[in-house]
């Protein structure tokens, strides 16, 4: 079992990261593999919407230069996801809107592969910035992970965040909570317990 822990801060060793490398320590610990991927601090171009990847059935994002199709394929392996953001004017920062938005639409999700959300703050700002990342977990039917309160750290720097010991202990209890439901899915499927079969999509508006 693998767990990707996306780092979406332009910062690679910044404060999400170190929030990222608590919850990692306990997954290892319960002989979860893992891997931290960095998107990177190059601007990620937005989705366009052109609709290409699903017409085609690509499993991709036509438009290969960053890092949202080196994700998608990681993502094929994977059996969890963990997305990490720095707070910016109380959301989620842009380079991972972008990346989120691009990686969902080219994959249409990941559904029944747990995910959850982390964000790192300088004081404020958290809960919205976790509601919208939860968002694309919620629409993809994927279960989300908790944890012991909100997924949060607080601090200006790698240093300062393990000195929020409530925030590392809620990373640490987020890896443990994953990790138990990865190896749950994995003994029902063992067991002949497999995900429901989806129901096909109704598209409505207001419009009639």
């Amino acid at each position: 079992m693998k767990v990707l822990l996306v780092n979406g801060s332009p910062h690679a060793d910044g404060c999400t990261h170190r929030a990222l490398c608590e919850v990692e320590k306990t997954l290892i610990e319960a002989g979860i593999e893992t891997e931290i991927f960095h998107i990177g601090a190059d601007p990620v171009k937005g989705c366009r919407g052109c609709g290409v990847c699903r017409k085609n059935k690509l499993g991709r994002c036509i438009f290969g230069d960053d890092s949202v199709n080196v994700a998608l394929k990681k993502m094929e392996e994977a059996d969890g996801l963990i997305v990490g953001s720095p707070v910016h004017y109380g959301a989620a920062c842009g380079n991972i809107t972008s990346f989120l938005d691009r990686l969902f639409y080219a994959s249409g999700g990941f559904p029944y592969k747990p995910g959850a959300a982390i964000v790192s703050c300088r004081r404020a700002g958290t809960t919205a910035s976790l509601d919208q990342l939860n968002k694309y977990f919620t629409i993809s039917n994927m279960p989300i992970v908790p944890s012991a309160y909100w997924n949060m750290v607080h601090g200006n720097s790698p240093a300062e965040v393990e000195q929020d010991l409530e925030g590392m202990m809620v990373m640490r209890t987020l890896g443990r909570n994953m990790a138990w439901l990865l190896q749950s899915i994995e003994a029902g499927r063992l067991n002949g317990i497999i995900p429901p079969k989806p129901e096909g999509k109704i598209r409505t508006n207001f419009i009639r």
